[in-house]
């Protein structure tokens, strides 16, 4: 932090945020640091009653700003200025990301703020570059299909990436000529809110972006079943993702995204630079101490080369020290709450007691705050609750194979296929496998993300439906008409 920052002088967002100010309620919800363990902020919980005061806002806002109908430019460029007051507040928004979530202050401030800014222009360009398309029809019709934003979006955010996630959200849903009601998770409200005060500053009219805060079971119920939500954006665990679309089933029929959990293999051939792949292997799991949707959390390495490997990963783990998400220097980060660390726990001595070994880890740090060592377990098969289980932790399994068959056989999971890891320096195997591996995405030779918001991200079976990023992210914003004129 630099030195004409204060933050014991700042005072944390309160209250809900709609139609342009914030809305002052009871607070409920006790905001906990995880790096600490100690109540950092308390914040509402929305009811029916305060959900349908967003819903209606949006509603007006839409229609006394034709924000759907302006000049697609005008949309184009108030998101460029809301992009650009992100980045010139990157040191607050950092700081409030830092406070209450597993994301360091150091790393948000570089990473996470510059990556939702990036997020936001990038949908923002297509406010003006997609558009209807004209169809063949004879020669006595007009015939073309028209898009059209939705009205009022939905949408539900993770505590892992608060910021990010929230850029998934607001990017392509404004850019589409929609308004927004946003839930964040109510362990990790704060910048999504200052977001939102700084998108009526950027020009956005006020009512289009509003922030409900409180938990799943009342806000997130109250969000999804709204019969004035056209549409729903969820990102979060499978289980979550299951009861909206039971609520949505039992309240209304409308669409929605699901961004959902993932038990992500990463395979790794003996013909692979096994440097390359360690490296690769341990930023697919340690990165904010595994808790993210796409952690490569199943390691399935060639037998030739398991020994040495696992060695590599080994001695990896142990070098990761945990430090406080405020800290100056980022370290490694906390788990976002007692109760998740206990449960990562669990699975860890249950995965032991199934007759797995463990390579390294299996213990909290002794220290202050919720920390997990980085845990490696090996002597599992496809029955362990470790390989079976999404863990959101800082554990990884380790398998081995002999064949190409093998190795696919146990890259198969039969609830989740939200991302995959392969290592190989042939090509020929790698075009191939990539076609065998049931995932949304396949990386090659790498694992993770880019910040090329081009493309799409989503998973098959369990782990979603829809995309977020990309073209079809945006896409998804709107729905079409097609329309037939006999001339």
């Amino acid at each position: 932090m630099s030195s004409n920052f204060a933050p014991a002088e700042m005072k944390l967002p309160s209250g809900h945020f709609i139609g342009g100010d914030y809305v002052a309620a009871p607070d409920e919800i006790e905001v906990v640091s995880p790096s600490t363990g100690k109540v950092v902020g308390a914040i509402p919980c929305a009811d029916a009653q305060m959900v349908d005061r967003a819903v209606t806002e949006a509603r007006k806002a839409l229609v006394r700003s034709n924000w759907g109908g302006i000049l697609p430019r005008d949309r184009l460029k108030a998101l460029h200025k809301w992009a650009d007051l992100i980045e010139e507040n990157a040191q607050i928004l950092a700081y409030l990301e830092a406070i209450a979530s597993s994301r360091p202050a150091a790393d948000a401030k570089v990473g996470d703020v510059l990556i939702t800014a990036e997020q936001i222009r990038f949908f923002a360009e297509f406010a003006d570059k997609e558009g209807g398309n004209l169809v063949p029809v004879s020669d006595s019709h007009f015939g073309y299909i028209a898009d059209e934003p939705y009205g009022v979006v939905g949408a539900i955010t993770p505590w892992n990436f608060p910021m990010s996630m929230a850029g998934w959200k607001f990017g392509p849903a404004l850019a589409a000529g929609n308004a927004v009601v946003i839930k964040p998770s109510e362990m990790t409200p704060y910048t999504t809110l200052y977001m939102a005060e700084l998108s009526v500053k950027a020009g956005i009219p006020a009512g289009l972006v509003n922030v409900v805060l409180g938990d799943g079971p009342v806000t997130g119920t109250a969000i999804t079943g709204h019969p004035g939500i056209d549409k729903v954006s969820f990102t979060g665990s499978t289980r979550a993702g299951s009861a909206i679309m039971e609520n949505i089933a039992r309240t209304g029929i409308k669409p929605m995204t699901l961004e959902l959990g993932g038990k992500s293999p990463m395979v790794v051939f003996a013909d692979a630079d096994l440097d390359l792949a360690a490296e690769c292997l341990d930023r697919g799991i340690m990165p904010n101490a595994g808790q993210f949707c796409v952690a490569g959390s199943r390691m399935i390495v060639a037998r030739e080369i398991a020994d040495e490997l696992a060695s590599k990963l080994a001695e990896r783990f142990k070098r990761y020290r945990p430090a406080d998400t405020l800290a100056e220097k980022p370290g490694f980060s906390p788990i976002i709450s007692e109760t998740q660390l206990s449960r990562i726990d669990g699975i860890v001595k249950a995965s032991m007691r199934e007759g797995a070994e463990l390579l390294c880890g299996g213990n909290r740090f002794d220290r202050d705050g919720s920390y997990y060592q980085p845990t490696l377990i090996g002597s599992v098969d496809k029955d362990n609750t470790a390989v079976r289980e999404e863990i959101f932790g800082p554990v990884a399994t380790f398998q081995t194979f002999e064949t190409e068959e093998e190795a696919m056989a146990l890259a198969w999971h039969g609830t989740y296929g939200l991302c995959a890891g392969l290592f190989t320096r042939d090509l020929s195997r790698a075009l191939r496998l990539t076609r065998k591996l049931e995932a949304g995405t396949v990386w090659v030779n790498r694992y993770g993300r880019s910040r090329d918001h081009i493309l799409p991200t989503g998973g098959w079976k369990a782990s979603g439906l829809g995309k977020d990023l990309g073209q079809e992210a945006y896409l998804a914003n709107r729905r079409t008409k097609s329309v037939l004129i006999d001339l």
